[in-house]
């Protein structure tokens, strides 16, 4: 009987604010057998310097996308992870929808369905619009911006903006099936990756409005899946819902599909892949491969196509973001010489491979996968 009456005030709930619920287990892992092995990048062009300059309408460059998203279809991958900023739809929403627009248009003709992310608590927490500055000599991401900045994070009064750009791009594509999933928050929790101090209440101020940003996204029932991935802690925490802090409790108790980082040995990546099997969804890899500290296409791919977990790297090609550096150039930056082995990317500008061993394993692993999932459907 109490079962009955927590069903019933749900779906009250549910069509008095015309927002769809969480989905079940069972619709996340019936979406995600309908899905091929997902294998991807987290993507900006080499001409982009973060996300203002990759979206603003001066300095979007759709022949460097379809480019560069050849050579990621050439290797066999079907995915990419992009970021989004609220400041690119307070500056102009239509514009900023249609070249979202045509980036989507480019994707498929490449046979590439990207998930979407929203916000982003990483590296510079005052963003502005406007022209960009260059990239800092031999810094990891020198240009990254946050979103929302500082600010807008510690006022609400702002918040009816921040809404209205969630309803607005989410709204916009929500039965789009162009796009693959929403990523609503990139790390919210983050309060170290910055390049200048940040408030002492930010983890505070992001915990109190993860929730609401659910909400707002759900509210216009979109038809990909929402995440927000985890990416701290030790797999025993991420297993025990009673070491989960408030930002990781609502992240895994609101996420449709279960989204996570790791940068660490494949040993390490298999152990919070294990972990997170115990929620029972599917599992997306939204951040991984830095080479220098152990995490490599080599060892982390074949691990990730035996749990099948979605596989996204961070970096496609080596450009303005400079992410071929490790994240220690940030106190160290290589001026003076190049690091002994790139950090993130693919590709070098030109479209040649970084290590064409890579690219070969890219493309013989989901090549593999196509051809089985192509033979269960026959």
């Amino acid at each position: 009987m109490k079962s009955f009456a927590c069903l019933f005030l749900l779906l009250v709930a549910t069509a008095s604010f015309g927002q769809s619920p969480r989905w079940t287990e069972e619709q996340a892992n019936a979406w995600y057998q309908q899905q091929p092995w997902l294998v991807g990048s987290d993507y900006i062009p080499a001409d982009a310097i973060n996300q203002l300059e990759m979206w603003q309408a001066e300095t979007f460059d759709p022949k460097e996308i379809d480019k560069e998203l050849g050579w990621a279809e050439a290797i066999g991958m079907n995915t990419m992870r992009v970021f989004l900023h609220d400041l690119l739809w307070k500056q102009d929403p239509d514009g900023f929808k249609k070249r979202l627009d045509e980036f989507l248009a480019i994707s498929a003709r490449h046979h590439i369905r990207p998930m979407l992310v929203l916000f982003d608590s990483c590296w510079n927490p005052r963003p502005k619009l406007g022209p960009q500055h260059k990239p800092a000599p031999g810094v990891h991401n020198s240009g990254w911006v946050q979103s929302p900045g500082a600010r807008a994070l510690a006022d609400s009064s702002q918040y009816p903006r921040l809404k209205a750009y969630t309803v607005g791009i989410v709204g916009a594509f929500a039965n789009d099936k162009r796009i693959l999933a929403w990523d609503l928050w990139n790390e919210p929790d983050n309060a170290y990756g910055s390049s200048e101090k940040e408030g002492p209440n930010k983890v505070a101020l992001v915990a109190a409005l993860l929730p609401q940003v659910f909400e707002w996204a759900r509210s216009v029932n979109p038809s990909q899946p929402l995440t927000s991935g985890i990416w701290e802690g030790a797999p025993a925490d991420w297993s025990d819902s009673n070491k989960w802090t408030a930002v990781q409790r609502t992240q895994l108790e609101q996420s449709d599909v279960i989204s996570f980082h790791n940068y660490s040995w494949p040993e390490d990546f298999e152990a919070h892949v294990v972990a997170l099997q115990s929620l029972q969804r599917p599992i997306l890899c939204t951040e991984y491969m830095a080479r220098s500290v152990g995490s490599t296409f080599d060892t982390i791919l074949p691990v990730a196509k035996k749990y099948r977990v979605a596989a996204i790297n961070w970096g496609l090609v080596a450009g303005k973001t400079q992410t071929i550096y490790p994240w220690e150039s940030w106190q160290h930056p290589y001026v003076k010489s190049q690091p002994p082995v790139w950090f993130h990317d693919i590709f070098r500008a030109d479209g040649t491979p970084y290590r064409e061993r890579e690219t070969r394993l890219i493309r013989e692993l989901t090549s593999e996968s196509n051809t089985q999932k192509a033979q269960v459907s026959q």
